[in-house]
């Protein structure tokens, strides 16, 4: 061959990176690196300085999306072929990655006290570096659009995770909840390869949309492993979102970790985990629909039933159990985050059922956060942070109070929390469109069980406390996060529509 076809060749293979479109996540990595080496300058009375940098990236990196709004984006692409993208930036991708760089944000704001707090035990410049990192994974992912894409941003979104629960030197609660979480992810993430090396070799191919078009042509053995393939990245998903029966890790891994830990894996970690199963459900394997829609409406059903009533059995007294509450109930909302995933795969129109799914996320982001940041506060002045501790307090502090009920409202999907009854309206009307009448019921059911510990809960902020009341200083980085929250809660039960208009209309 001579050399001016191998030069066009290769020409071909150079491609111009549209450095806007990945701009987000590249952001968050480089504040990351930033954050690592200004430790290693920075003397111990000023490593707070960190914290406002790392969340000042954050916010940087969440601002970038603005010029994204414009139309789709993508790059990393395979010549010739324009819908075979490694990186694309669609109104997916946008929507996910605010709710992520958004729930990093608060998570950092949070942090910010927590690290200060706790300084001997916690490395600051480790710590930010951590959650930075992790941060910069999870923005990855949902704009991935290939196999191999999908499964580094979800490892690297994870991996930090696992030191952050554990980063407290002498707690041996934070380390074996590190171990445990841990263990769960490597497992699963094992799975996730296995299924997806068993998909490459059936198809030939790790885009989404090539293995889209090519999964339905197998035959054969290829068929069968093709089965396999997809069955096994379903459960490596299935841990990363904390559905039943892969949820064990989760109560004991959210009361090891550092609080604002627990929140940001209650948020960016869930996140993470249901983009990642919308991509490749929806995107990659609409042929199979038949297999993983029955199947995650199975899941959607044990995990909001086995979430509710994990959190219904949790006693006001016992050490932990606000948080082993919070924890039980982002295993219930994940099975009803699942049911609009497992519409899909029934549905004319899957696309608006995952709308619904985002709907749902965009609302228990923003009130799980507040609630997480309130419970911060509290934690404070009372390290068991149990539910009895919560008692009396509108008397000592009435707006944090105020907005706390306002959050358990919203979850439980009472008004005034109008944006939560919405939320679950469209989840129901997801499943009852889909034809899956006995999984609406099984909803309802739940719903009426997760009433009950909400209100419980509710309830006992405005009691009259025992004893001498306790006050609780909220130092300005958590004042700003409630009031974030707050502000972000009460705007969206003003005006549904803004989070309730991506339940009625396609996001690809």
């Amino acid at each position: 061959m001579s050399p001016q076809p191998l030069a066009e060749s290769a020409g071909s293979l150079v491609q111009s990176v549209d450095w806007l479109a990945v701009a987000p996540p590249l952001i968050a990595a480089l504040v990351a690196l930033a954050v690592l080496v200004a430790d290693l300058f920075l003397p111990a009375a000023r490593k707070a300085v960190l914290g406002w940098i790392s969340v000042a990236g954050l916010a940087a990196a969440a601002l970038m999306l603005l010029p994204l709004l414009g139309g789709d984006r993508a790059t990393f692409c395979l010549p010739g072929t324009p819908r075979a993208c490694s990186y694309t930036a669609d109104r997916f991708t946008l929507v996910i990655q605010l709710l992520i760089l958004g729930g990093a944000l608060l998570a950092a704001l949070l942090s910010i006290t927590n690290v200060d707090d706790d300084r001997r035990r916690v490395p600051a410049g480790e710590f930010w570096f951590l959650l930075l990192s992790s941060a910069a994974g999870a923005a990855l992912l949902p704009a991935a659009r290939d196999l191999a894409t999908l499964i580094v941003a979800l490892e690297v979104a994870s991996l930090p995770a696992f030191a952050l629960v554990g980063i407290r030197h002498g707690d041996k609660r934070s380390s074996e909840a590190a171990l445990k979480f841990f263990l769960s992810s490597v497992t699963a993430t094992a799975v996730s390869l296995m299924g997806v090396s068993f998909v490459y070799a059936a198809t030939g191919s790790l885009y989404l949309t090539q293995v889209a078009q090519r999964l339905p042509h197998t035959g054969g053995q290829l068929h069968t492993l093709a089965q396999t393939g997809v069955v096994l990245t379903l459960i490596g998903f299935a841990f990363k979102t904390a559905a039943v029966p892969f949820h064990f890790w989760v109560p004991d891994t959210y009361v090891g970790a550092p609080l604002p830990v627990a929140a940001y894996l209650s948020v960016v970690g869930k996140a993470v985990g249901f983009s990642g199963l919308i991509l490749v459900t929806v995107v990659a394997f609409p042929s199979y629909a038949d297999v993983w829609g029955p199947a995650l409406a199975v899941l959607a059903a044990l995990t909001m039933t086995v979430g509710n009533l994990g959190a219904l059995r949790q006693r006001a007294g016992r050490a932990h159990s606000a948080v082993r509450l919070l924890a039980w109930s982002s295993v219930g909302q994940a099975g009803y985050l699942l049911v609009p995933i497992a519409a899909a795969g029934y549905a004319r129109d899957a696309q608006q059922a995952i709308g619904s799914t985002v709907a749902y996320a965009l609302m228990y982001a923003a009130v799980n956060l507040g609630a997480f940041a309130v419970a911060a506060v509290v934690g404070r002045g009372r390290p068991a942070n149990r539910v009895s501790d919560y008692r009396g307090l509108y008397a000592t502090n009435p707006p944090t109070a105020l907005l706390l009920a306002f959050f358990l409202l919203c979850l439980a999907g009472l008004p005034p929390g109008v944006i939560g009854l919405f939320a679950k309206v469209t989840v129901f009307s997801a499943a009852v469109d889909a034809g899956l009448g006995w999984l609406a019921v099984v909803m309802a059911v739940n719903v009426v069980i997760a009433l009950f510990y909400y209100l419980q809960w509710t309830a006992v902020l405005f009691r009259a406390p025992e004893g001498e009341a306790v006050r609780h200083r909220v130092p300005a980085p958590l004042t700003a996060a409630i009031a974030l929250t707050g502000v972000a809660a009460v705007a969206l039960s003003a005006a549904p529509q803004l989070v309730l208009r991506f339940a009625a209309t396609g996001l690809f």
